[in-house]
């Protein structure tokens, strides 16, 4: 089973998050699925550098990263997804999608409205818990 490693951005603008759709996949299960946008770590980056990299490409922003915030494991029926989320902020709310179709800047307790790609659930729900502790 292929094992993919990437990291994904919980980009914050004041009280909203921004979540991403992603484009028509041969894989139906992730295909045009919201996601948190992110990517593939390549060779000798680090998660944050990889991150960083992953936003400019494909939505021309700089965040300042917080840290890191989960980190899962999820399986698909084609192969096995390490995830490692990181919160970030943003001055603006101003983005250029070069790889995604749609984007929304949500609250919290809106994300679930959202048909999400299954290994962004977890992050979904524990961002969700996280609001309703305070």
């Amino acid at each position: 089973m292929k094992k993919v490693e990437v990291v994904a951005a919980i980009i914050h603008f004041e009280d909203e998050i921004l979540c991403v759709q992603r484009a028509k996949n041969k894989l139906s299960y992730i295909s045009e699925k919201y996601e948190f946008p992110g990517g593939k770590i390549e060779d000798s980056e680090s998660q944050e550098e990889a991150l960083r990299r992953e936003l400019v490409e494909e939505l021309n922003v700089i965040v300042d990263i917080q840290s890191l915030f989960l980190t899962i494991v999820h399986q698909y029926p084609d192969f096995e997804l390490t995830m490692h989320s990181f919160t970030c902020k943003v001055n603006s709310k101003e983005i250029t999608l070069n790889e995604h179709i749609a984007f929304n800047w949500l609250k919290v307790d809106e994300l679930e409205s959202l048909d999400w790609a299954a290994a962004d659930i977890p992050i979904v729900k524990k961002l969700k818990n996280k609001k309703y502790a305070r």
